[in-house]
């Protein structure tokens, strides 16, 4: 398939170096100005949810609350341990926010404008292959996780540093593997092309799949609720980042948020239109021009993280042999069959020299591959007996008096057996009365 010409790269290399100046400073403040908000934002709405008032004090409506949490973790005390590796253990949040920020300059704000008489997109860059430039941040970010852990000298960092890795690689190829079908409709992997592709329709209504496939696996991808298992309080007390304090364990912190809000960004750039107005404000004819577009863009970003929020106020944490189950046999097997139909559907659409049979055959193989796997996945789960119709024993258990013990279907907690001793020496020491 040849690459569909929708943007023009070569406006890209040509700004004034205060201009590039001017655009790395922006997106800094514009990710530690998010990275404040979102916290606050967090926890503004989960306590909508759980009825509470949340943040309240500092500022109006609690604004100014994230900036006083991060003055005052500057403050506090730098512990290093004694069994850390002092260089890899000063380097590894370092590297997770670098590579968070870094990710973030190839995601496209708006059009073309006018700043000080130089027309310049607003954009720092982009490249062909934009999109895995973005990825490839990602998977190195992973490595300040990894190796915090493992450097930190303790059991249950090293258990979150390898969690994180088995985590970022069955979730990284999920999200690889759900771009793929943006690259096979847009014909591109730059990011300010693919916003230009969607000027008639968002890839979120035509690769909903992909859609819902990506968000899932950016929600593992940045370790967040439920898929947080790295940094699981209740069974490795605080993960990777355990042993740290003060300005590193901020650097985690900010890095965890800038990542919320790049996998967002990427998420409204490849399916949302980018910086495009939704409709029907796009039938405003200034809706897509000047400085309009940053404001569309924002929202959209704004709407993604209250997704983030939403799922953590609302599952719970999974089980990891779960995650690790969803990610390799839910994900990415339903996104090979769905590239697949996908590529079939592009051959018929875009290959006129077909002809009518040989049509018929590709979409006769591609609703024959569909009900083949609808059908794999109904006898496999056909082949589970669920626990009522196992055998099981007066004693409680399935398989036999050998077996597992099985939990109560009822859901009723069974008396203690303690309870019962101290009932049973309250009846027999006389209690004075009788004498």
């Amino acid at each position: 398939m040849t690459p569909l010409a929708y943007g023009n790269l070569d406006q890209f290399g040509k700004d004034p170096w205060w201009l590039v100046l001017a655009k790395v400073v922006v997106i800094f403040a514009f990710l530690v100005v998010m990275t404040l908000f979102a916290i606050w934002y967090e926890r503004r709405v989960v306590a909508r949810m759980q009825v509470r008032p949340g943040p309240n004090r500092n500022g109006p409506f609690g604004l100014l609350q994230s900036l006083a949490d991060g003055l005052k973790l500057a403050f506090k005390e730098d512990i290093m341990p004694r069994m850390a590796d002092k260089v890899v253990f000063f380097f590894a949040p370092v590297i997770s926010t670098i590579c968070a920020f870094t990710a973030f300059s190839v995601i496209p704000f708006g059009p073309s404008v006018s700043v000080f008489g130089t027309h310049t997109p607003l954009q720092l860059t982009d490249i062909p292959v934009a999109v895995l430039l973005v990825l490839a941040c990602a998977s190195i970010g992973i490595y300040g996780i990894v190796l915090g852990g493992w450097a930190s000298g303790s059991t249950y960092p090293l258990l979150g540093g390898l969690r994180s890795s088995a985590q970022m690689i069955s979730y990284e190829v999920a999200m690889g593997l759900s771009i793929v079908s943006v690259f096979l409709v847009a014909g591109t992997m730059s990011t300010s092309e693919i916003v230009a592709a969607q000027s008639g329709a968002w890839y979120a209504v035509l690769l909903i799949p992909s859609f819902l496939i990506y968000f899932t696996a950016a929600v593992g991808e940045t370790n967040r609720a439920p898929f947080d298992l790295p940094e699981a309080e209740s069974e490795l007390v605080g993960g990777f980042h355990t042993e740290y304090s003060s300005l590193k364990f901020a650097l985690f912190f900010l890095a965890e948020y800038v990542n919320m809000v790049t996998v967002s960004g990427l998420c409204a750039t490849l399916f949302l239109g980018g910086w495009r107005a939704p409709w029907p404000i796009s039938l405003w004819d200034g809706a897509n021009h000047g400085w309009w577009p940053i404001l569309w863009f924002t929202i959209k970003v704004l709407l993604l993280l209250f997704v983030f929020v939403w799922l953590r106020g609302t599952l719970p944490r999974l089980r990891y042999d779960q995650f690790m189950r969803f990610g390799w046999k839910v994900l990415i097997p339903a996104n090979l069959v769905w590239i697949l139909v996908l590529s079939g559907i592009r051959l018929v659409q875009t290959n006129s020299d077909l002809s009518t049979g040989a049509r018929t055959g590709v979409i006769v193989g591609i609703v024959a591959l569909v009900v083949l796997v609808v059908a794999l996945l109904l006898l496999q789960r056909a082949r589970r007996a669920p626990l009522a119709d196992l055998p099981q024993t007066p004693g409680g258990r399935i398989g036999g008096e050998n077996g597992f013990p099985l939990p109560p279907l009822n859901l009723e907690v069974p008396p203690s057996p303690r309870a019962k001793r101290v009932i049973v020496e309250r009846e027999t020491v006389p209690t004075g009365k009788e004498s």
